[in-house]
């Protein structure tokens, strides 16, 4: 064969990485050149159809074919059906942008995932990278916040605070330096938008960082990383090397002349350190221990300056917002909930994956028309939405909008978009127990609600699971949370009740409900 080389793109996302996509590239690589077929073989990020991954997708005159789950034994197979003309397969999934997984979502913060090579800053700026910050810098510093408050850009961490307020906070506020700190320390369960990010499309948390940072007025950023997420570190580091070398960051960001460099801090592997306080105390060479406020750290934050701090998401989104307009971005979502949200589904569901919506959508429809139900075939029995301190969310609740301030009146959390899915199998007392246990092996110490309650919350499930007088013991974790839930420092303790209660309310019987009791002895 010969001709033109032919573009082959095959993930270098850690979790296409864990499913062998090195092995699939080396694969196409030495068979492409036995066989005289020239190839540009291009590491992407992730689409986030992890059940399909690695997923190999070729250039093609009717846009990029996918294949997938390709394994290296696959690929001799592939090229003998013709793969680099895009030939069919059993593993053909079609043209990839129509696929109906990705074809129904809405891919704002997401549209360059897995279709640009992360590190091209060509990539980049041929699918609308930088447009965001070159807007801003014809702005003031005033104009950018503005900007980012009309737009309904609320905190992904989880908290929803409006990006907008904490980022005037910190522009009036006066100091001789101020920070802009990215809090990437992902650790909930069923989470990795966060990972995929800063893996597959690292400019973009790059641009939004600087733009965070010409707007208050910081010079220096920093990323705290999960230690964990080696593949993502080593990404960022390269991406800011090749950001400064090109202009970017750095004294004279983008001609401007004015000045933000970007440090990676990799975090310490405290789930503690997640919350923001902890997470600067971190940085700071410090134990990751939570900090009363006030003072809130947009006003006294790291090493006592003023500090903007937002998770991946919040400050990837920002780009799009001011490349396109603060209205383009509140027209997504619903009441005070607006834009996107990259929602993370896994536990044990059939098609695990990244799902970006407007909010307003609800968990039956990710669950069922995205996730395809169960892998295991069994009915669904609880949902958990956002993270090990997450509520556990009944059938009854599967039709709320997905929504801050609708999950909220209903004693539950949208937090960081994590989705974890439960057969009819779950036990859900043991799974409170584990969420009381989570919290004293995670707790930081500091406060007695969090390091005792949690501790004693493990002791008294123990005992209404035993029977051992179950209506006086349930009465007494149901005190016990709220206590946490009103007396703890910080949302380690403050969140642990809501796993907790969501349980003993929903599903009773799982705690011995209709048992007889067993006195204790």
């Amino acid at each position: 064969m010969s001709g033109d080389p032919v573009r082959i793109y095959v993930p270098c996302d850690a979790a296409a990485l864990a499913a062998g996509a090195d092995e699939v590239a080396a694969a196409l690589r030495d068979q492409c050149a036995a066989r005289g077929q020239p190839i540009t073989l291009v590491r992407n990020g992730s689409r986030g159809l992890f059940w399909l991954e690695p997923l190999v997708e070729v250039e093609t005159p009717a846009g990029r074919i996918a294949y997938g789950p390709v394994a290296a034994e696959d690929v001799a197979s592939l090229l003998d059906a013709g793969l680099p003309g895009g030939g069919a397969h059993p593993l053909c999934q079609g043209v990839t942008d129509e696929i109906p997984y990705l074809a129904r979502q809405e891919r704002l913060t997401f549209a360059r995932m897995g279709v640009t090579d992360p590190l091209s800053l060509a990539d980049y700026e041929t699918h609308g990278g930088w447009a965001g910050l070159r807007n801003a810098m014809a702005m003031t510093g005033a104009r950018i916040v503005e900007v980012v408050t009309e737009s309904g850009l609320r905190g992904r961490g989880g908290a929803a605070f409006p990006a907008g307020i904490k980022w005037r906070t910190v522009l009036q506020t006066a100091a001789d330096r101020k920070y802009v700190v990215c809090n990437a320390d992902e650790g909930d369960s069923g989470t990795f938008s966060d990972r995929m990010t800063m893996e597959g499309d690292p400019y973009m948390l790059i641009e939004g960082m600087a733009i965070a940072g010409i707007a208050v007025g910081a010079t220096l950023g920093y990323i705290y990383v999960r230690s964990e997420y080696p593949h993502a570190i080593a990404t960022l580091d390269e991406a800011i090397r090749r950001a400064e070398a090109a202009g970017w960051l750095g004294d004279d960001v983008a001609g401007s002349g004015k000045s933000f460099r970007l440090e990676v801090r990799k975090a310490a592997g405290a789930y503690v350190c997640g919350e923001e306080t902890a997470m600067l105390e971190s940085i700071e060479g410090k134990r990751g221990i939570v900090r009363a406020k006030p003072p809130l750290p947009a006003i006294e934050g790291l090493f006592g300056r003023p500090t903007v701090i937002n998770n991946v998401i919040s400050l990837a989104s920002v780009p799009i917002i001011l490349a396109r307009g603060a209205a383009f971005y509140r027209d997504f979502g619903m009441g005070r909930s607006r834009g996107t949200l990259p929602f993370q589904l896994a536990g044990n569901i059939r098609h695990g994956g990244l799902v970006e919506k407007a909010f307003g959508l609800t968990l039956r429809e990710l669950v069922f028309d995205f996730g395809g139900g169960t892998r295991s075939g069994r009915p669904v029995k609880a949902i958990q939405v956002g993270g090990p301190l997450g509520a556990y969310v009944p059938e009854s609740k599967w039709d709320v909008p997905l929504d801050y301030e609708a999950y909220a009146a209903m004693g539950a959390v949208v937090g960081h978009g994590g989705i974890v899915v439960h057969d009819d199998t779950a036990d859900l007392a043991a799974l409170a127990r584990y969420a009381m246990e989570f919290c004293a092996l995670e707790s930081c110490g500091k406060c007695t609600p969090c390091r005792i309650g949690s501790t004693r919350g493990v002791e008294v499930i123990d005992r209404i699971t035993a029977g051992k007088d179950r209506p006086q013991q349930i009465q007494l974790l149901r005190d016990l949370c709220d206590t946490m839930l009103h007396g703890s420092l910080c949302a380690m303790g403050g969140m642990t009740p809501y796993p907790v209660l969501s349980a003993l309310d929903h599903y009773p019987e799982d705690f011995g409900a209709g048992s007889p009791d067993r006195k204790a002895a």
